[in-house]
């Protein structure tokens, strides 16, 4: 891997029995392990597990490598941020008190070698999609994960995998990308127009879709949509102002 700078990552979905979850896990830690020594920063955008759930004194078992591998890039400098996808939601303190990891929410605005970049998961954002909205605010509900964590471990991970697995068996149709009609597209022109004037953002990166997209806005910007690991195996880089799309 060529040059340093900022990577940015999403949907490995590591855990997920499907397509060589082997395979999978360790491609993931050869490209961690593989990052330059002037890497400054790496996001992980969300979906990084495939179901994820601390209890106070338990966290899922496996994703040693990956684990060990962040914990490395953290032990030599290079910065870690982490956002909560839909399979990955319930993570509190481990990843950043173990790992050395900061947790991140969505939208998040940062300025990197002098470019604006606006980023997340993805999921939610924006107007519509009301359905999908309700159903991540009662996996966020502290009442509702209070319940969860009553149960025991052995069986809450055997049906959140089982759900997870299932959910992505049925929902196994390609995206399709809308262009200026896409959910996430309305939310990146209408929080460029919110912004003051003279400010914009330059890119817009996100994951969530399992798609590979690039598109310019109408109100100036590109959005970035990342593939995932269970295919493409995308990730992009910023070196010195350039964002450029990479397969591992």
């Amino acid at each position: 891997m060529e040059g340093g700078g900022y990577y940015f990552v999403a949907d490995v979905h590591l855990g997920l029995d499907y397509a060589d979850p082997a395979g999978r896990e360790r491609a993931f830690v050869d490209f961690l392990n593989s990052l330059p020594s002037d890497t400054k920063a790496l996001y992980l955008l969300g979906d990084i597990f495939d179901f994820w759930y601390e209890y106070k004194n338990v966290i899922p078992r496996g994703y040693t490598r990956t684990l060990g591998a962040l914990a490395s890039l953290a032990d030599r400098g290079v910065e870690l941020f982490f956002f909560n996808g839909n399979h990955d939601i319930w993570t509190y303190s481990f990843l950043q008190q173990e790992v050395g990891v900061k947790i991140l929410k969505q939208p998040y605005s940062v300025t990197l070698d002098g470019v604006r970049i606006c980023m997340g998961h993805g999921d939610g954002l924006g107007r519509g999609d009301h359905m999908y909205k309700l159903m991540n605010r009662v996996f966020k509900c502290s009442f509702l994960q209070w319940l969860f964590s009553g149960i025991h471990p052995r069986w809450a991970f055997l049906f959140g995998n089982w759900w997870s697995r299932h959910n992505r068996l049925v929902k196994n149709r390609p995206y399709e990308f809308r262009g200026k009609d896409a959910l996430i597209t309305r939310f990146a022109e209408e929080y460029q127009q919110a912004l003051p004037q003279g400010e914009r953002m330059d890119h817009f990166i996100f994951g969530h879709f399992h798609a590979e997209v690039e598109y310019s806005l109408q109100s100036g910007g590109v959005l970035h949509i990342l593939g995932d690991w269970i295919k493409s195996r995308n990730y992009l880089q910023l070196r010195n102002g350039v964002l450029t799309s990479h397969h591992w």
